[in-house]
């Protein structure tokens, strides 16, 4: 009985839960990589992960307070799901780390670059970040990435428009491309 005193409550799981498999089950949405030209594949995942999840904080980050917690807990909950995910892929104990390091600095770098060219609403500026990200070798096959960021400009626009209590009870959903 004395050690429930000192279990921390995490009266928003259930929030967060329902948040992160809306979340994650957008980033899944097959038109991402049959119509707007991201690769199925384990990096095109991530990226498309990456993507939604940026959304996803730049609508919470002028958030109530209850908002910015679940928005914290989910931003936890992606890397917890990415280590899983690594470790899945065969990659031993002592190279998790060094991989989320990575990942990290990965993730936080598309976000600035994508939150800047979002603020300025300069969707040719976003399609060259996101086919950089997307494509990192240089590639003249691949496609210009001008539908996934006029994708992301509207799918941000219609994040604005949703309610702080959509935010506040892990019910926020995104546009799926191509309606």
């Amino acid at each position: 009985m004395i050690f429930g005193l000192f279990k921390k409550k995490n009266n928003n799981r259930a929030i967060v839960d329902r948040q992160y498999a809306t979340l994650t089950a957008a980033a899944r949405t097959p038109a991402f990589y049959l119509d707007l030209g991201v690769p199925d594949t384990v990096m095109g995942r991530f990226e498309m992960l990456s993507v939604i999840m940026i959304l996803y904080f730049r609508r919470t980050k002028s958030s109530d307070v209850s908002g910015q917690e679940i928005a914290q807990e989910i931003v936890d909950a992606f890397f917890q799901d990415l280590d899983h995910s690594i470790r899945e892929l065969g990659i031993g104990d002592q190279g998790v780390p060094k991989r989320m390091k990575k990942f990290a600095g990965m993730f936080y770098g598309r976000l600035e670059s994508y939150a800047a060219a979002l603020d300025a609403s300069d969707r040719v500026a976003l399609a060259a970040a996101l086919r950089r990200n997307i494509y990192p070798q240089v590639d003249e096959m691949a496609p210009d990435m001008e539908g996934l960021a006029g994708w992301m400009m509207d799918a941000s626009t219609q994040l604005a428009a949703q309610s702080e209590d959509t935010i506040a009870t892990g019910s926020l959903t995104l546009p799926l491309p191509g309606r």
